[in-house]
């Protein structure tokens, strides 16, 4: 198997495009963590030898928590797959509270730094490592749809992994950004006008995007791709 022993950390894992990364990865042979804010949904959704461990990942302290019980029972994290993500119904500007920012951000951006800060020094320490951010077209094209709070925190995490990659190039740490588009996940039933049953069978499948994170943690230490952009064929983007 391709990632036969492979240590991976997906966040967010309780559903969805985390599941499905999560699940793609172990049955490639990982060894495989899930978390989330939720420890029942995350027990009830494991399968197979997939750890689950419950945290927020806004808050630095569950997080460096996770990331040591994680390593301790895997003996380290080679992959990092942030995918822990949120948006809100009433996400227009003229919506937004300094609650509902803060929220965004803090569970977009700040989660996504928080895993980060926690696992690298591992990474470093080994001179290898992958870590994988599952962005949103959103955080290259700002546009209502998304919202003005999800939209500045995506780009914010865009910033954020394009840095990282480049900072660590040669310390043998892999940073790749994926944007994916519309994909058929509770996240979309949360929109203002969620999409009609015609509009979803259109959409991404989670399996599409956990399959693009497997081809570039898949490719080689001499390869990197820095960013991906999937979408459903259908969906205009330019």
């Amino acid at each position: 198997m391709q990632f036969d022993g492979t240590r991976v950390l997906v966040t967010g894992g309780g559903s969805g495009i985390g599941l499905a990364i999560a699940q793609a990865f172990a049955g490639q042979g990982a060894r495989v963590a899930i978390t989330g804010r939720d420890a029942a949904k995350l027990q009830a959704t494991k399968s197979g030898d997939m750890m689950a461990h419950a945290a927020d990942v806004t808050d630095i302290g569950q997080v460096r928590e996770l990331v040591e019980t994680i390593t301790t029972a895997f003996g380290g994290i080679d992959v990092l797959v942030n995918n822990a993500g949120t948006n809100i119904k009433a996400r227009a500007f003229r919506e937004l509270t300094p609650e509902s920012w803060h929220h965004l951000v803090d569970t977009n951006l700040h989660g996504a730094f928080n895993c980060i800060y926690c696992v690298l020094p591992q990474m470093l320490e080994r001179k290898s490592g992958f870590i994988c951010n599952i962005n949103s077209i959103a955080g290259r094209r700002a546009w209502p749809v998304s919202g003005a709070g999800y939209s500045a925190a995506k780009f914010g995490m865009a910033a954020l992994g394009t840095c990282l990659g480049a900072e660590e190039r040669e310390s043998g740490i892999r940073v790749t950004n994926i944007y994916p588009g519309e994909v058929d996940t509770p996240l979309m039933r949360q929109r203002p006008t969620p999409p009609t049953p015609e509009q979803v069978a259109k959409l991404l499948q989670p399996e599409d995007v956990a399959a693009a994170v497997l081809f570039a943690a898949g490719l080689p230490p001499r390869a990197h791709v820095s960013e991906l952009v999937i979408k459903p064929t259908t969906q205009y983007f330019i």
